[in-house]
Parts: structure tokens; C-alpha cells; sequence
């Protein structure tokens, strides 16, 4: 039938040109096209009484065998983990750039040297000091998020539990418990992996590692960063071979080897010694994903991996790594399973936890028992307390009575604890736990760090963040150091700048592209996916007035200066208008015409008379206000103040398109409420601040590392004293503070 179960095996560098078998079937001859090369392969014969033994690699990849599916595991297994730096746009953009556009334009048409000059009248000034400030640098100040829907034990506490340090996407942050946070960003693209080094001499160590190609001309080669986490200096740079990156990485008892596992084709396992930066040994660990690889707590030898049906012993001998195959025997009810976490023992114990909620125990690389449904659903966590020898275990399970996503065993997992996971919402997969003094660290799939008492099972939310999904709608408020966000993920949240936390969410039941404030702070009106928008009451998030004119996806949204039209613009080229005047019928009174393409940004006029919109043909437009009539003068617009500036297109903006903006674009633009510099987000993950305006063309800006890739939307606070960021794939939101 079709899709046939097969094996493997890598050998020749590209085409395979033809095969041919012995006579009697123990040789395999095989020639290469571009490597020119002849292979012998030798068939290994099973003989029956091996054939009983079930291992990780004659498992074939049917469901049953594999210990049922789960929707988190085949979706990790899925992923495609490719470099985002290069990527291409986020957006579907059609037509010239910006920047190329204006090398069309002939000497005679070109605009005088004199526009260059600032005009008063461009922007409205909001006079939020006396003295008008210029933005000279921004500082990452915090990030609201954690990668917990891909990623696995990425969470730990440091100094005895008085920090906490995690990733969010490719930064990681150090965190205190008293709510600061410090930040590595020495990553250019996501980090897929974060642990500590437990010995005692390496105190505070750090290693993180990234997506990556493995291509030299590239730019991008997957590289094992080993950081202090006190300082943020980085000790050592281990430049891997693994292609796409590297997905787990474990310091072993001495603290003086590391080991690593890529997501390359062949899942190659490599042990370094990282203070030389050098490679001990390496070898092919699986042709199907692995997704832990740790060190025996107290061996520098020996070692666990465990991924898809798969389960090996790897022992360190010099320079080569052997490994033994987990040996299921003829246990009743088991089988070999794709294989999720690993926690140890004493006596040669090693606990793996599986994808149908079961924990198997192995003495030596032989099952001696199951636990039998350890969580319900897949086991993705597993801790070993190295003082007390105790193990948590975090999974996917909802929450009763008896049972719960988090549990604390005893050494033997013959006993167990539960917790509940109080946050308000239901909390039922964890991919991350890590223990200290009375106190379980949690890591969720959602993106929350809750932290758990042991004696009083009470639950402490560290950090929330919006669950997975690309983060678009993002407004600050008119007059507090408030913001809002509006993600993928169906939610709205609402957050204090200047505590850090977040104040208040609402589960819109879509996926949400753009927000904004009213001009008194009262309404923030929301754009959805679906074609929907809604106008929420900010002090109770209760709906005030929702309205559906459009069956695609609300781009961006705007309520005017005089708090009377709402402007709605979508991705079916059009701008609608309402007047927010006459209740909450929300009855629309007029719209854009001849948009040529789907609906980028707009901005108000300050007299609430005239609309200007971007739009994905890279061309921008000015509107009237409320019937729709597009306005072509160039002497009419030119006199335009407008209230705010979002747009990325115009002559005043024209120096924020980079040389290669030709592989991304900018997604986003803000200018200061002083009007006299402007930040830009783009697919390169960058934030950049510029003087403005920006009429020359490539100017000299200054530029910020942090989000993973796509920068989506960017906003200055009502006082221009922070940034705020957010991100597309690393799901984060970044608060910049302005020197």
C-alpha cells in the first residue's frame, strides 16, 4: 500500500544511482551520482531469540505501538526548525519598495532639499513636557512571555532559589524574584534550549543554544552559547555542526562536559568540553526526533536520550560514544513508546516518562517496571532533586481531586503528591519543572511561570505572557503607563508599565490582529481575524458595542482625535467608517474606495478630517473623513497635521527601508509624542530607533537585538519615557525603556 513503513541510512551525499544484492542477500552494493562513491552495506539477520526483544528502532511508526497520539508531540515532532533571520516577509507585500520606488523619480520631479527640514505642522505635538526630549538610546527594561509551547525544562531557579532564569525567544532573561529582570542577548535567533550547571564550582553557568544553519555562507551556524549568568559574560562559544540547530543541551556531574542533540536529519548526539571549546566526541543519535539527552547525575560518562520510540544507554569511552538499546523484554502491557522526559535514581535507575502518561523504570538499560498512567496524558517534564533524591513530574492531566499536571514522587516513583495549579484558568500541560527549598517552578504551555509551595500547594504566577500565536494588535494608553495587546492566541491583556504586570485579560473567542484607545482611555476597540471588531469598556473589559461588515481580517483599527468615527481597515481593501456617536448600533456612515491592496496602518488627522492609510501595494493614501473620498492634492496633504504617525510609507519616512529590505520588509513604525524620533519593527527581528523625520534615504539609526524574528508592532507610551514591542513567532512582549 502506499506510505509504506521503511528504514534509512544515510551514506551518500545526494543521488543514490542504483542498488543490487548478492546472490545470497548478505551485501547490499549501492553507487552515488555527485559522490562517485560504491558502498557495501552488510544485512544484519535477527535470529529468533533476539526477535523477542522489542527496542526503540524496530518500533514502526503505527499508533498503536506508539503509545497512542497526542496533538502536542506530533506537532513538536513536526516542526520544521529553520533559520528566521532570512526569512521572507510576514506579510504578503505586492509591488516596489519604498526605497525603490523613488529611484524612478526624475531630477525635476524630486522634492526640494527644503522638505528635508522639520515642519511644525506634520505632526501634532503633544506637549507631554516643557522641554521637548530626544530619544538617544532604548534599554531592554522586560519581557512578558516564556517559551513553553515547544520547548521543555528551560526553567530553573539559581542562588539557592532567589532567581529564577528562563527563554522567551532569543533572549534569556534572569530573573529576581523581586520582579527585575537582566537579560543575555547575545542570540540572534530563537533558543530552543537553557540549563544550569548544577556543580558547585560552575555556580551559575549557563548554556543556551539557537536555531541555526548550518550553511557557511549563511551567516546563521547553530552555536552553543556557555554564559555566566551574574555577569552575562560568555565563557565559551561551542560553533556546531549540527544543522537547523540544537534542540536540548546538559552539563554532566563535574560540570566540565556538555552534551548536545541537533534536530539535523540524523539527530547527532556530541559531548564537548566547553571551557576549550572543544568537541570529545559525536555521533548519529536517531533518524527521528530526540527530545532529551542528560547526564547520569553523578557520571561524566554516562548518559540518557529518549525521542520517538526511541530509548538508548550512551556511555563515554575516550573518543567514541557506544550505546545500548532500552531492553523491554517481556514485560506484560509494555511496549516501546515515544519517550518524553527522563529523571534518575539511585542504584542505576533511570525513569523515562511516556506519551501515553505512563513512567517506565530501568535498571541499567533493562525495564524492570511501569508506572502505570503517572499523568493521563504525555509526561513532557521530568526533575530529579539532586539533595533529597525526590522526582517531579509535570504533564498534560486536568486537574481533580487526586490528580494534577505537576506531581512531587518519592525516589522510586512508587508515591506520589499532586498539585492543583490555581491561576484562574484551567492550567492542564506543563512543559517545564524544576525544584528547590519547598518550592516547584512550573513552566506552562500557555506561557506562564507559576511557582508552587510544596506545604500549602499555594500557586504564585511569576510571569504570564500570551499563549502561542503571532501577537499583532498592541495600543498604549492615552494617559497611563498601561497597554494592550491583542494576539492570535483569541486574547486581549492589559498590562502596567510601570509595575510590570498584567492587570486584566479577555478571551475574545478569536484570533485578535489590532487595538486601540480611545482618546480618553475609556474604550479600546479590537480588530479580529475573522472580520469582526469589538469595542470593549477598558475598566471592566465588558463589550460595549461588536459589528461584522467584513469576512476577512481586520488589519488595523482607529477611533478619531474627537472621539466621534471609528475608522476599520481590512484586508478586503477597504476602510470603513462609524459614528460611535450614535450608541452601540455601530452603523456604518461611509467608506475608502480604490485602497489597491489590503490595509497596513492609518492614522487620524489631528481635526479628525482627513484618514491616511498604508496599504500592501507599498503605497500610502489620505482619505476623507467620514465619506471615504481619497485626496490626491499634494498641496492639500502637505498642510495636513496629523495626530499621530504609525505609518512605515511616505517621504517622511522614506530612511527607515534597510539595503535588503528586497528578503523582509518593516512591519511597523511609531513616532514619539514629541515628534522628533521614530522606531521601526521588522522581519529581521530588529527594533530600530531614527531621528525623525527620516526624508534621507538608508539614515543612521541605532539598532536593538531581542525578539527571535518578526517584529509586528511597536508603540511609544502616552509619556515617550518606554517602547513597547511585540513579536510574531516568539509570542513575546518587549518593554524598552527610552534614555
Amino acid at each position: 500500500g502506499q506510505h509504506a513503513r521503511f528504514k534509512k541510512y544515510v551514506g551518500h551525499s545526494a543521488h543514490v544511482t542504483n542498488v543490487r544484492w548478492l546472490h545470497n542477500d548478505s551485501v547490499l552494493l549501492t553507487v552515488g551520482g555527485a559522490d562517485t562513491a560504491l558502498m557495501i552495506w552488510s544485512r544484519e539477520f535477527v535470529g529468533t531469540q533476539d526477535s523477542k526483544l522489542v527496542d526503540s528502532e524496530e518500533s514502526d511508526t503505527d499508533v498503536e505501538e506508539d503509545g497512542g497520539y497526542d496533538s502536542d508531540v506530533a506537532r513538536e515532532k513536526a516542526i520544521d526548525y529553520t533559520t528566521k533571520i532570512y526569512a521572507v516577509s510576514i506579510r504578503e507585500m505586492e509591488g516596489t519598495k519604498p526605497h525603490q520606488q523613488l529611484k524612478e523619480v526624475s531630477v525635476e520631479e524630486r522634492p526640494p532639499v527644503s522638505r528635508a527640514a522639520p515642519q511644525p505642522e506634520k505632526l501634532q505635538k503633544n506637549n507631554i513636557t516643557k522641554k521637548k526630549k530626544l530619544v538617544e538610546e532604548l534599554a531592554l527594561d522586560h519581557v512578558f512571555g516564556y517559551r513553553g509551547f515547544d520547548c521543555r525544562n528551560n526553567l530553573h531557579y539559581l542562588n539557592d532559589g532567589t532567581d529564577i532564569i528562563f527563554h522567551a525567544c532569543s533572549t534569556s532573561h534572569d530573573i529576581s524574584l523581586l520582579g527585575s529582570q537582566s537579560f543575555y542577548l547575545e542570540h540572534t535567533d530563537d533558543i530552543l534550549c537553557l540549563t544550569v550547571n548544577q556543580h558547585p564550582k560552575y555556580r551559575n553557568v549557563v548554556a543556551t543554544s539557537q536555531i541555526g544553519s548550518s550553511s557557511p555562507c549563511s551567516g546563521t551556524t547553530p552555536a552553543i552559547h556557555v554564559w555566566d549568568a551574574v555577569t552575562k559574560h560568555t565563557l565559551s562559544m561551542l560553533r556546531c555542526f549540527h544543522s537547523k540547530g540544537v534542540n536540548y543541551v546538559n552539563f554532566s556531574a563535574t560540570g566540565k562536559l556538555l552534551v548536545s542533540v541537533g534536530v539535523d536529519p540524523e539527530h547527532t548526539i556530541t559531548v564537548w568540553r566547553w571551557q576549550e571549546g572543544a568537541k570529545v566526541a559525536s555521533r548519529g543519535g536517531h533518524l527521528e526526533r530526540i527530545f532529551v539527552v542528560e547526564f547520569r547525575p553523578d557520571s561524566d560518562t554516562q548518559f540518557v536520550s529518549v525521542g520517538v520510540k526511541h530509548m538508548k544507554f550512551w556511555t563515554l569511552a575516550g573518543s567514541a560514544l557506544l550505546y545500548k538499546k532500552g531492553v523491554i523484554g517481556s514485560m506484560e502491557a509494555a511496549k516501546m513508546q515515544t519517550m518524553l522526559s527522563v529523571a534518575f535514581g539511585a542504584n542505576n535507575l533511570t525513569f523515562t516518562g511516556a506519551i501515553n502518561g505512563d513512567v517506565y523504570v530501568w535498571k541499567d538499560h533493562f525495564l524492570i517496571r511501569l508506572v502505570a498512567k503517572a499523568h493521563t496524558g504525555p509526561v513532557f517534564t521530568m526533575y530529579t532533586t539532586l539533595r533529597d533524591g525526590l522526582i517531579v513530574t509535570g504533564g498534560k492531566e486536568r486537574p481533580t481531586k487526586e490528580g494534577g499536571a505537576v506531581k512531587l514522587w518519592d525516589q522510586e516513583m512508587k508515591r506520589c503528591r499532586a498539585f492543583q495549579l490555581e491561576t484562574g484558568q484551567l492550567v492542564e500541560c506543563v512543559r517545564s519543572v524544576c525544584r528547590g527549598k519547598g518550592k516547584i517552578l512550573v513552566g506552562t504551555k500557555d506561557g506562564e511561570i507559576i511557582e508552587v509551595g510544596e506545604k500549602n500547594a499555594a500557586s504564585n504566577i511569576l510571569i504570564d505572557g500570551h499563549m502561542e500565536g503571532e501577537i499583532w494588535g498592541l495600543a498604549t494608553h492615552p494617559s497611563k503607563d498601561i497597554f494592550i495587546s491583542a494576539s492570535n492566541d483569541g486574547t486581549a491583556r492589559i498590562w502596567d508599565l510601570a509595575d510590570k504586570k498584567l492587570l486584566n485579560k479577555v478571551n475574545l473567542g478569536h484570533a485578535a490582529r489590532c487595538a486601540a484607545y480611545s482618546p480618553d482611555g475609556e474604550m479600546v476597540a479590537i480588530g479580529m481575524k475573522n472580520g469582526e471588531f469589538v469595542i470593549l469598556l477598558v475598566n471592566s473589559l465588558k463589550v460595549w458595542g461588536k459589528k461584522r461588515d467584513r469576512k476577512s481580517a481586520i488589519q488595523d483599527i482607529r477611533i478619531s482625535p474627537d472621539n466621534r468615527f471609528l475608522a476599520v481597515g481590512s484586508s478586503e481593501h477597504t476602510v470603513d467608517f462609524y459614528d460611535l456617536t450614535q450608541g452601540t448600533s455601530l452603523n456604518r456612515i461611509g467608506y475608502c474606495k480604490d485602497i489597491p491592496s489590503f490595509v497596513i496602518q492609518m492614522d487620524f488627522s489631528a481635526d479628525s478630517k482627513y484618514i491616511q492609510v498604508s496599504t500592501g501595494a507599498y503605497k500610502r493614501q489620505v482619505h476623507e473623513v467620514p465619506l471615504g473620498k481619497q485626496v490626491t492634492e499634494a498641496m492639500v496633504i502637505e498642510k495636513i497635521t496629523w495626530a499621530c504617525w504609525t505609518s512605515i510609507l511616505g517621504d517622511e519616512v522614506i530612511g527607515i527601508w534597510p539595503r535588503n529590505a528586497d528578503k523582509a520588509d518593516v512591519n511597523c513604525a511609531c513616532v514619539t509624542h514629541a515628534g522628533l524620533n521614530i522606531v521601526t519593527g521588522d522581519d529581521f527581528g530588529l527594533v530600530k530607533l531614527f531621528d525623525f523625520p527620516c526624508t534621507e534615504k538608508f539614515a543612521k539609526h541605532k539598532r536593538y537585538f531581542g525578539h527571535s524574528a518578526h517584529v509586528t508592532n511597536i508603540r511609544f507610551s502616552y509619556d515617550d519615557k518606554y517602547v513597547v514591542s511585540t513579536g510574531g513567532d516568539d509570542c513575546s512582549v518587549f518593554v524598552w525603556r527610552c534614555l
